[in-house]
């Protein structure tokens, strides 16, 4: 997520031109900070993807995909100088999955990655498939990107692993405790209004990318039976060219022009869909922030857990020291049926009071300390997030309208070149 401050050093997505390779560099030079962490020290691209065979973790055969990383250093190579090669990893999906889960247990929104379910029905959605491994290889590729552009989360020791470590154990870095604490059943007692407003901001705009995402899918469908009937139109013209003399030529290049329309609209979808890829990208982003909110009430929850337990033992420390006995309570209980306890034993109970009520204070200070440093740090990136948020959609936006009027443009040329056709009949 770009800082506001180093415009200056961003990588922008969307161009004012349209054309098929700066469309595509658009793509995967998604917005990052280029001035800042890790991408200030080397360059990272996911370069290519290879299809592979082997045995999985049940000793089953199968086909995937691995994703060639390449890292180098960031400095300028004097002239006359070889270029340094890059180093070089292989990594398959799941590990990126694994990435993303560990850095999900940190107070930082972090890029996701492209995820299979979400394509339009007729383009490729098998994941060995040549176009879709494509896409997803710029989609990891901006993932990779996006974290090393962060200033906190691409100076984290395991994704520099990640990055460098051919041979290294991933799991056993992932599987933190943390993972499944944020799991477990709590109920926060005074929660955040800023945290409570922000899921609540995250599941907002969660509603409002789906309900885009799903327009913009209808509308493609209708786009999609709209070109092909220009198919049509070219099989008409080229069978009526046939019985005809004097007009034959004529309608022969009309129908071409037609069919040459018709067959353009797979690749307008395809480009069409990195944009809408983009919209994804924030759409999963909201998991991530609603992650953010999850890691804050347990920690708020451990908080009041701490505090009540210093409660309690501090009304312990009051009872044994003015002499009250409440019957209901286990010392009540206790005093009835084994008599009152001896001085001794009472200022023993008082000593290790004393002491467990320091601990506790400790503790609860400490819990104080780490609750307010990961609002201080998590409300400074969700800050940042927005910022590129804003960014991002606005210039993915922009790109996606500026397609669409090139789109408008190119069918608007077609029937002026049959026009012109017709006319010279």
């Amino acid at each position: 997520m770009a800082d506001s401050g180093r415009i200056d050093e961003v990588a922008v997505i969307g161009n004012t031109d349209v054309t098929s390779t700066e469309s595509e560099n658009n793509i995967i030079n998604t917005m990052v900070e280029r001035g800042t962490s890790l991408l200030k020290k080397m360059e990272i691209n996911v370069a290519e993807a290879e299809k592979r065979t082997g045995k999985n973790t049940v000793n089953m055969q199968e086909t995937y995909t691995v994703y060639l990383i390449e890292i180098r250093p960031a400095e300028t190579v004097p002239e006359g100088e070889t270029p340094t090669a890059p180093d070089t990893l292989w990594r398959r999906y799941s590990d990126f999955e694994l990435l993303r889960t560990y850095l999900l247990t940190n107070p930082f929104i972090c890029s996701p990655f492209p995820l299979a379910e979400f394509v339009w029905h007729k383009l490729a959605a098998d994941n060995l498939d040549p176009d879709f491994v494509e896409r997803r290889r710029v989609g990891l590729e901006n993932f990779l990107l996006r974290v090393a552009s962060h200033p906190v989360l691409s100076n984290d020791k395991i994704f520099f692993l990640f990055l460098t470590e051919v041979d290294a154990s991933l799991t056993p870095h992932y599987v933190d405790s943390r993972i499944k604490s944020l799991s477990a059943m709590y109920r926060v007692k005074n929660p955040d209004k800023r945290f409570t407003e922000l899921k609540l901001y995250s599941d907002e705009l969660n509603s409002v990318i789906s309900q885009l995402l799903r327009v913009r899918a209808k509308v493609a469908d209708r786009l999609y039976g709209v070109y092909k009937v220009h198919g049509n139109y070219g099989r008409v013209f080229s069978e009526w060219s046939a019985i005809e003399k004097e007009m034959g030529d004529g309608l022969q290049s009309a129908g071409h022009h037609m069919d040459t329309y018709a067959a353009s609209i797979d690749d307008i979808l395809e480009e069409e869909e990195h944009y809408a890829d983009q919209l994804k990208e924030y759409l999963f982003y909201t998991d991530a922030v609603r992650s953010v909110c999850r890691k804050h009430e347990l920690i708020q929850y451990e908080l009041e857990m701490v505090a009540q337990d210093l409660i309690h033992k501090k009304q312990q420390k009051e009872d044994l020291t003015t002499g009250t006995v409440r019957v209901f309570s286990l010392k009540g209980m206790t005093s009835k049926l084994f008599g009152q306890e001896s001085q001794e034993q009472r200022e023993s109970r008082l000593a290790a009071l004393d002491q467990s009520i320091r601990e506790g204070e400790e503790t609860l200070k400490e819990k104080n300390t780490e609750c307010q440093e990961f609002v201080r740090t998590a409300c400074e990136d969700i800050e940042r997030f927005k910022e590129q948020k804003d960014r991002d959609l606005r210039e993915a936006l922009i790109s996606y309208a500026i397609m669409q009027i090139s789109m408008c443009k190119k069918g608007i040329q077609v029937w002026s070149n049959a026009k012109e056709c017709f006319n010279k009949m």
